[in-house]
């Protein structure tokens, strides 16, 4: 039974020394001890990042709805959609939603 934790624990700290030599990064701990952990492998997506972008993109639609009123805005959308590949994708992404709706809404007293 020794042997086999024994063996466990030496496997748990070889396979740590591997992740560490590949990089490592220092840690303080809430006793202050300095250890390092091992660096994040891999593509990592900024999260926050892309909701930021996705929300602008909405405030931006909502802003252009707004603008352009609910009629024109449908009538550009169908000329995109009767265009070229790119340009249907374009009137895709541009599609009116819920939330573009209600940034409109939101929007629409200061721009009128």
């Amino acid at each position: 039974m020794a042997q086999i934790e024994f063996d466990e624990r030496l496997r748990r700290i070889q396979r740590r020394n591997r992740r560490l030599s590949r990089g490592a990064v220092p840690y303080i701990d809430s006793t202050g001890l300095v250890t390092f952990r091992p660096k994040r492998r891999g593509l990592r997506l900024p999260l926050r990042g892309l909701l930021l972008v996705a929300a602008g993109f909405v405030v931006f639609k909502g802003l252009v709805l707004a603008h352009l009123g609910q009629e024109l805005y449908e009538d550009r959308l169908a000329l995109l959609r009767s265009g070229t590949v790119i340009e249907q994708g374009g009137a895709w992404a541009m599609q009116i939603d819920p939330a573009t709706e209600w940034v409109a809404a939101q929007l629409w007293p200061f721009l009128n």
